[in-house]
């Protein structure tokens, strides 16, 4: 199997950095969850991310890089730098083994393993959907975010590879919150424990991954914005695309065939009348079903919202313990929005508040295709090589 490795960014900056200075660079990279590639502010969106808008405008915005297109081959690529393939981490025809299931070969350990030797302090906040235990791959404080059915609970978590006591959570638990914390509190600690030595952060968060799961307060204030419906957001958020100059392209039109890959007949009945499972022109929709696909996407907005706060707070730890302008901080999520519909876990509760523990939602294809503009195909499926994607 050919070795070659992806040139990972902040690797490749590490030897510019290092010879520019003596003192060794720290590394924050963040991860998001199926999030849309226009859904932030500097990429065409309409959701507040004061925090990230500020970190693009005094930094570099991509739009053309590799894509695995899917949650733990991308992972497996930053952490390893090897194709997601090369490593048993995503299958490949012809060639037996790989997928999220399998076990990476001992030729291919984590960066966090190369970092050990030069002296970093490695540290992981959030979800981990890497093989292997966190701290037997070269980090040194983990927060391991392993209940993904339920942003409200605990349960199931594990703090340095034990497991975490729901009880301990406060009342008020949120995952996004959380997994922040633990981030800051690591950086805090770093600063009292090890001043003077590099780190590396790998800060993962599950949002805005489904279930759609967010506080009340943040989600009626997008309540209103997105009844203006998916064709009409994918319009404006184009727009400002080109306005900035991120693109230089046509928009795609709207892809019909996009919905869910797996059959949940159960799931769409138990939804109720609200949830479509194909992006059909809005205007198409009934009056119920444009409340109930704005109401998702305000929730799905919301869960972006409240990440941009938190890195916010991260960012200000890194102030504080005057780290900020030593740190290359890298963010970016692991595959476009997901046009997926499902339900998982506890079920839902037709009964329930949208958006919270009791409620299962996905975003779906209207908005998971606004959320990919200008892109016409996304999560989950396979493209021709060398397509653009989300």
């Amino acid at each position: 199997m050919n070795k070659t490795r992806i040139h990972i960014f902040f690797l490749s900056l590490f030897v510019i950095l290092a010879q520019a200075k003596t003192e060794k660079p720290n590394f924050l990279v963040i991860l998001v969850d199926d999030m849309g590639y226009s859904d932030i502010g500097c990429y065409g969106g309409e959701i507040d991310t004061p925090n990230l808008d500020g970190l693009a405008e005094n930094g570099l915005r991509f739009s053309q890089f590799y894509n695995t297109g899917r949650c733990w081959p991308t992972r497996a690529s930053i952490l390893t730098g090897y194709y997601a393939q090369q490593v048993r981490r995503d299958i490949l025809p012809g060639i037996k083994g790989g997928g999220g299931r399998s076990v990476r070969p001992a030729w291919a350990p984590l960066v966090t393993e190369y970092l050990n030797q030069d002296g970093y302090k490695n540290y992981h906040s959030g979800k981990w959907h890497i093989d292997g235990k966190v701290l037997s791959n070269g980090f040194h404080q983990s927060w391991r975010v392993n209940n993904q059915g339920d942003f409200f609970s605990a349960k199931g978590n594990q703090l340095n590879d034990t497991p975490f006591n729901p009880e301990q959570a406060p009342e008020n638990y949120y995952s996004t919150t959380a997994t922040a914390n633990h981030a800051i509190e690591c950086l805090a600690n770093h600063q009292k424990d090890h001043a003077g030595k590099p780190f590396f952060h790998y800060l993962a968060f599950i949002a805005p991954h489904f279930p759609l799961h967010a506080p009340q307060n943040v989600i009626q204030k997008y309540k209103e914005r997105y009844l203006r419906g998916w064709d009409k957001i994918r319009e404006q958020r184009f727009a400002r695309q080109k306005k900035i100059g991120l693109i230089n392209t046509t928009l795609s039109k709207l892809e019909p065939k996009v919905g869910p890959p797996y059959a949940f007949p159960d799931a769409i009945k138990k939804l109720g009348p609200g949830e479509i499972d194909r992006p059909i022109p809005w205007d198409q929709l009934s009056g119920k079903q444009k409340e109930f696909q704005a109401t998702k996407m305000a929730i799905h907005a919301a869960m972006i919202d409240i990440v941009d706060q938190e890195i916010g707070r991260v960012i200000k730890q890194l102030k504080k313990m005057k780290a900020f302008e030593n740190t290359l901080i890298l963010f970016a999520s692991d595959n476009g929005a997901s046009a997926e519909i499902m339900i998982r876990s506890g079920g839902h509760d037709p009964q329930a508040p949208l958006g919270s523990s009791k409620s299962y939602l996905c975003l779906g294809p209207g908005f998971s295709s606004a959320g990919n503009t200008p892109f016409r195909l996304h999560k989950p499926g396979c493209m021709k090589a060398e397509s653009a994607l989300p």
